[in-house]
């Protein structure tokens, strides 16, 4: 007789941006900036880049929930460290960590629901909407600003927006950088749920609680089989996307846009 191997526990508890807390074998990741409304600086980038693999790899859960601390979810990209990347001639990002944080978001084979409280911006806006099913409290509003601040949203919002609502809405919503709220996201399909915010911990817990308690295996490959073509485009978008918004980090239009927003003005675009 063989041993069994020896199931390993992984340690969430390096991960300073992402709170990992459980209810039974439901595994919650809480993005954790708070003093910024949750805003992607370089440690939580970093750290999105790894967290759904050591979901995945985690041997204690069967299903994923993903929320924010406090009254936010995502308020996307931290400025500051924008600002700091360009003054230290950094062109944005990590290019290799913006598409990891994607593909293995899309590589998850266990479910993942959001629960989405107030502003969920940018790329916080597309690792919810990247979620298997997403719950919205009445305050949520979904906005991929990228282009308010001369950059291309290259990070994935390319990739799922349009697969949601359709192109049109997408490429709407894109090039002007406007929030839907969290009604109208419903209404339009962007969401599968809104409730009222008092509601939504619960709302979100019980839909999880109901996969865990079912066929996971079964829920668990029909979720992979589902995403498929997701996967398949996001590979053929993401280099192009990444790529091109990497080109847009070193214009004089981002640099404008990123101190009229520290320096609470209108930002002035020149088109270069």
């Amino acid at each position: 007789m063989t041993d069994a191997p020896a199931v390993h526990a992984i340690d969430f508890d390096r991960y300073e941006r992402i709170k990992v807390t459980r209810e039974g074998r439901v595994l919650i990741l809480s993005l954790s900036n708070p003093k910024l409304m949750n805003a992607v600086d370089a440690q939580m980038h970093r750290e999105l880049s790894s967290i759904f693999l050591d979901a995945a790899d985690d041997p204690h859960s069967d299903v994923v929930m993903l929320t924010g601390e406090g009254s936010a979810f995502c308020a996307g990209g931290d400025l500051g460290w924008m600002k700091t990347s360009f003054e230290e001639n950094q062109l944005g990002p990590d290019p290799m960590e913006a598409k990891r944080i994607i593909y293995s978001l899309l590589d998850l084979e266990k479910p993942i629901i959001a629960a989405v409280q107030g502003p969920a911006v940018g790329l916080g806006a597309t690792i919810a909407l990247m979620c298997d099913v997403i719950y919205a409290g009445r305050s949520a509003r979904f906005v991929d600003p990228h282009v308010k601040v001369g950059i291309v949203a290259g990070d994935g919002g390319a990739v799922i927006w349009p697969q949601l609502i359709g192109y049109a809405r997408a490429k709407e919503y894109l090039m002007t950088g406007d929030p839907v709220k969290a009604p109208a996201a419903e209404q339009m399909g962007l969401i599968n749920h809104m409730v009222e915010d008092a509601e939504l911990w619960d709302a979100a817990l019980a839909f999880a609680q109901r996969l865990e308690k079912g066929a996971i295996q079964a829920i668990k490959y029909t979720k992979v089989s589902v995403n498929i073509g997701l996967k398949q485009l996001a590979h053929t978008l993401m280099d192009t996307s990444v790529a091109y918004e990497i080109q847009t980090f070193a214009t004089q239009d981002h640099k404008e846009a990123v101190k009229a927003f520290l320096e609470k003005r209108v930002p002035i675009f020149i088109g270069r």
